[in-house]
């Protein structure tokens, strides 16, 4: 299959690993961060940290949409569907994502709230067509690659007059959350493998700022593995050559502007939101969006008077600290024991981008056998 099966080969993954064991220099610590979960996701599942030097760590970051959103917005979330009458519609892997008081939207679904999963935005609006006495309220997640379906939905609504469609926003923005970890130096990384979905949409040069700021490379990188070690590579090579640079391996798909008809959506419908807490990074200021006034009718924060709610993270659960860089997810004490896909305690856990479940799906047993 054309663009997959060429960058899982094998024998040419094995060649370009070779190259990085050529080029890493023995007394130097390589610690890259992947900043996407799919990258977290394709390491595990393919092996591809098992390829690299001892001295190359692969640094796990806020790169899942789920896991960054703090518990208190999923308890307003709940709050507010267990006390009006509406329905609320939000994406599969956010339903078991815990809140605070080990609650979590399945759990109030199972107490009778009118929760619905979704597939798109596009789902929210056809329900909301087909419900008009009940306010339909779709609680949106995400960085700017789902963004920019909220926001067709939105004037969508708007033309259509849908007075029972609302949106609660929670869509957060990549620049300043990667230039929030670069700051508080943390992770002590010296590379970063940039995202891929997030990156067709606001380009390659929306992270020039950040790279020439902390003088750090920076290598817009696909999902396959081939795609992750020959982005590998070029990391390696800007190190030791001492560059700091943002270069695009995945140019298949990543422009140096990115979508521009994205961002004029994105920013017709949405602006930036002065304040915004994240799970692990706490409040970080203009990293998330919120709905400009000219479609405050269809902002679910306003409409309801939606309060923001402060919660503690479960006891033991070292979910922040694994998306700061900090911690391996086989670090927390929960991990594989009390904390489990089937039973999770932090969110990472949960999502499939998550770095505790891409762990404990396709690392955990390696790690055993290696032990």
């Amino acid at each position: 299959m054309k663009y997959v099966d060429e960058f899982r080969d094998g024998e040419k993954a094995r060649r370009v690993a070779e190259l990085i064991h050529r080029q890493v220099e023995p007394d130097r610590d390589y610690r890259l961060m992947e900043f996407c979960g799919g990258h977290t996701h394709a390491i595990f599942r393919f092996g591809v940290h098992e390829l690299m030097p001892s001295n190359l760590k692969f640094v796990h970051g806020p790169g899942c949409p789920v896991c960054v959103l703090p518990a208190g917005r999923i308890e307003a979330a709940i709050q507010l569907v267990e006390s009006e009458d509406i329905i609320l519609c939000t994406y599969a892997d956010l339903m078991r994502v815990p809140a605070g008081k080990r609650d979590s939207l399945h759990k109030a679904k199972a107490r009778g709230a009118d929760i619905r999963m979704v597939y798109s935005v596009s789902d929210v609006l056809a329900i909301a067509r087909d419900s008009p006495e009940q306010q339909v309220v779709f609680f949106a997640i995400g960085f700017e690659t789902t963004t920019p379906p909220t926001a067709v939905a939105i004037q969508i609504a708007e033309a259509e007059g849908l007075s029972n469609f609302s949106v609660y926003c929670n869509h957060v923005q990549t620049p300043p959350a990667m230039e929030h970890l670069l700051a508080s130096g943390e992770a002590h990384i010296n590379g970063i493998l940039g995202p891929s979905h997030v990156s067709t949409i606001i380009g390659s040069s929306a992270y020039a700022a950040c790279c020439s700021h902390h003088q750090i490379p920076i290598v817009i990188a696909g999902f396959e593995p081939l795609d992750v070690i020959q982005s590998t590579l070029m990391l390696v090579r800007q190190i030791n050559e001492e560059r700091f640079e943002v270069e695009n391996q995945y140019s298949r798909a990543v422009s140096q502007t990115g979508n521009l008809k994205a961002q004029t959506l994105m920013r017709d419908v949405f602006e930036a939101r002065p304040l915004f807490e994240w799970r692990g990074l706490g409040l970080l200021p203009d990293s998330a969006i919120q709905i400009r006034a000219k479609y405050a009718d269809f902002d679910a924060e306003k409409r309801f008077g939606m309060a923001e709610i402060a919660t503690a993270d479960i006891k033991g659960c070292i979910c922040p600290a694994v998306l700061r860089g900090l911690n391996d997810p086989d670090e927390c004490k929960l991990f594989a024991t009390a904390c489990t896909p089937e039973e999770p305690k932090g969110a990472c856990m949960v999502s499939s981008e998550g770095a505790c479940a891409a762990h404990y799906s396709y690392g955990r047993f390696r790690d055993e056998a290696g032990a």
